[in-house]
């Protein structure tokens, strides 16, 4: 859930700190009365189906989700009583809680299955730790176990508690959707207080079912909310992040006065946090030393600007190392930095503090630059229009160069210069100012700048196998992906994950093996994998001719909108663009007997091109694909659905060999 949108912001004025994934938050009593089972009811024994949700295999009786911020260590009791109503409802024994490596622990699971007859099975079994992937890039951990004694007719209970990451305020999130239709459900938040400074705190709620009352907060400072029969949430591919979709109440805690005029809170928001940036970057004349050892005084412009960004990116960057245990923080902890000049003194600092640093390098260079605050979209999609000015949880540099805007984020630690990571494009930005704040844009980086190229020289063996050298080269964003998927993995969990990545390109069971080191830490340059490839029984026989499919890499589109009707809309990360080129060697005396059409279509949106063509003897393919689109409403679906039904099929084409006197003789 959410993630690396778990950004420390140093000095905002609203949140110092970090998102919650996903917080599921809690109940309706003061102290933690999720910790408990409770009271099973002979209706719910008896219960064979909900007329309100028709068919479900199984169903939420009651939820409770109890948050509590008010401490040192935020910690949330999350309660779940599930029926079980059909075979294909027994699945949901298996039970997943996700949660975020780096912020947070599950703790305390207790579970136990109650048959129909109202015998209790506890669970007494083992609870595992593994890795899951919510979304692209997105890696997060999950404590799962298996329910006791599952029947059709059963009752799963179970409940537990996140803890949070210690001196952390966390925006908190009550998200009221599920995979399951939820009967009745209680939240509650006990707020954060703070000795020292007047913390507000503001919610809004999206897509919340019909007729629910919105969430009070009580005379304890508790606020609560109860909800009943809420849908069951569906998911699709390629849609928004689930968070934002869900019916949810959204918390935000803020140092800023209400305000109702929109313009005037944020102009208040902006001056206050260039303030704060202002007095962290410092002076230029403090950085020119700096900026002196990096660039030469005739270095051009964007040259010098590509320096200094080399420069601190290679820094150590703490946000994203391994999280260390408490007595190792106890034993390096320092003072924060108070600026710029302490963060290049000491050699590292967090995603920020590198950010910042750049910053104070590239004025110090002479160079106009500007702090801009983003609301990265990632888990969530911002809106100005709320005054949430906790949102804003990533911060990155905007230079003018030769009249254009130059967007940059050092801090990101594996993306290039020139670009942005992807959860920071295609946003909405505050640029900072001592004056007037204003909202600016980032761009939407061009499928070009993101690309996949494999070139592989093959040879096609009499048996039907190919087998030969792969090059993968991956640039940009795509480059910047992998890196950061796998920058605490070491070099055989590397390997493995190339190689697995390759697999997964051919629609056909094959032997990969990668046979060089790629660049796993230069984010300025392209990162490649040199493969050596069979794929056994690629080539089918069909009466006198064998049969190869045109497309050798085209796994991924097969499936992709394989769904008749959509929901939502379509969403993907960032553009990007793949391009094959691959020459097959044909046995000797075999001959083409024919070649499939092809096809090129150089849309604005998806374009694809197909090309198969005889040279001598040797097979020549090239397979191009770019998709230039971040969202698109769901009532184009039809028409993309049916573009990519185009490109599988053509992907599909075969290409018809003949052995002739070849096979003949043998």
């Amino acid at each position: 859930m959410s993630n690396h949108r778990v950004s420390r912001i140093i000095f905002s004025i609203v949140l110092l700190g970090v998102w919650a994934w996903a917080a599921f938050p809690p109940t309706a009593s003061a102290v933690s009365s999720a910790a408990k089972y409770r009271p099973v009811s002979p209706e719910e024994l008896k219960m064979t189906s909900e007329p309100a949700a028709p068919g479900a295999p199984a169903v939420i009786l009651y939820r409770e989700v109890y948050r509590d911020d008010s401490g040192r260590t935020a910690h949330e009791d999350d309660y779940y009583r599930v029926k079980i109503l059909t075979e294909e409802g027994r699945k949901f024994a298996d039970v997943e809680i996700p949660f975020e490596k780096d912020m947070a622990n599950v703790t305390g699971i207790h579970a136990r299955t109650i048959k129909s007859d109202g015998t209790i099975v506890d669970f007494d079994g083992k609870v595992f730790t593994k890795s899951i992937v919510k979304a692209r890039g997105l890696k997060i951990l999950a404590k799962t176990f298996t329910m006791p004694a599952i029947q059709v007719g059963c009752i799963l209970e179970y409940y537990y508690t996140i803890d949070l990451s210690e001196d952390y305020i966390i925006a908190s999130h009550w998200i009221v959707s599920d995979e399951l239709f939820t009967k009745a459900g209680d939240f509650s938040l006990k707020r954060y207080t703070s000795d020292y400074a007047n913390y507000r705190v503001s919610w809004t709620w999206q897509n919340m079912p019909e007729g629910t009352t919105p969430a009070k907060e009580g005379p304890d400072q508790i606020i609560r909310l109860h909800v009943s029969n809420v849908p069951a949430f569906p998911t699709e591919d390629f849609m928004p992040p689930e968070n934002e979709m869900k019916a949810r109440v959204d918390f935000s805690y803020s140092l800023d006065a209400p305000d109702t005029n929109v313009n005037h809170f944020w102009a208040g928001v902006g001056k206050r946090m260039n303030g704060k940036v202002e007095s962290f970057v410092g002076k230029p004349k403090a950085m020119q030393e700096a900026v002196a050892e990096i660039v030469a005084p005739n270095d051009p412009p964007e040259v010098k600007l590509q320096k200094l960004y080399a420069r601190v990116q290679q820094m150590r960057n703490t946000s994203f190392e391994v999280r260390k245990t408490e007595a190792e923080e106890n034993r390096e902890k320092q003072k924060a930095p108070g600026n710029a000049e302490d963060v290049w003194r000491r050699g590292y600092g967090d995603r920020e503090e590198i950010t910042l640093l750049y910053m104070a390098l590239v004025r110090a260079a002479g160079f106009e630059a500007y702090g801009v605050k983003l609301a990265d979209r990632a888990t969530y999609f911002f809106d100005p229009n709320l005054m949430q000015s906790g949102r804003l949880n990533s911060f990155v540099v905007l230079i003018k160069l030769s009249g254009k805007d130059v967007y940059c984020d050092p801090g990101g630690a594996f993306t290039p210069f020139g670009l942005l990571p992807w959860p920071e494009t295609f946003i909405q930005g505050l640029r900072l100012d001592k004056k007037e704040p204003v909202w600016v844009a980032t761009a939407i980086p061009h499928s070009t700048e993101s690309r996949t190229e494999r070139r592989a020289d093959l040879t096609l063996t009499e048996t039907g196998d190919l087998e030969g050298k792969l090059t993968v080269t991956y640039t940009g964003l795509e480059a910047a992906q992998l890196r950061q998927d796998e920058r605490n993995a070491d070099g055989t969990e590397r390997k493995t994950h190339l190689e697995n990545t390759v697999k997964g390109y051919i629609p056909a069971a094959c032997e990969v093996k990668l046979t060089n080191q790629p660049e796993w830490k230069n984010p300025a340059l392209p990162l490649v994998a040199e493969i050596d490839l069979k794929v056994p029984g690629w080539a089918s026989g069909a009466g006198r001719h064998v049969l190869i499919a045109a497309g050798l890499f085209s796994n991924h589109e097969k499936h992709l909108f394989d769904h008749a009707e959509r929901i939502y809309p379509i969403y993907i990360d960032y553009p990007y663009a793949v391009s094959d080129d691959i020459k097959i060697q044909l046995p000797t005396g075999w001959q083409v007997s024919s070649l499939p059409p092809g096809w090129k279509d150089d849309g604005k949106v998806v374009a694809y091109t197909l090309a198969a063509q005889n040279e001598n003897g040797k097979l020549h393919l090239t397979r191009t694909l770019t998709v230039d689109f971040v969202l698109i409403q769901s009532k184009y679906y039809s028409s993309l659905r049916h573009y990519f039904q185009e490109i599988k099929n053509t992907d599909d084409q075969q290409i018809v060999l003949d052995p002739g006197a070849a096979r003949a003789g043998n």
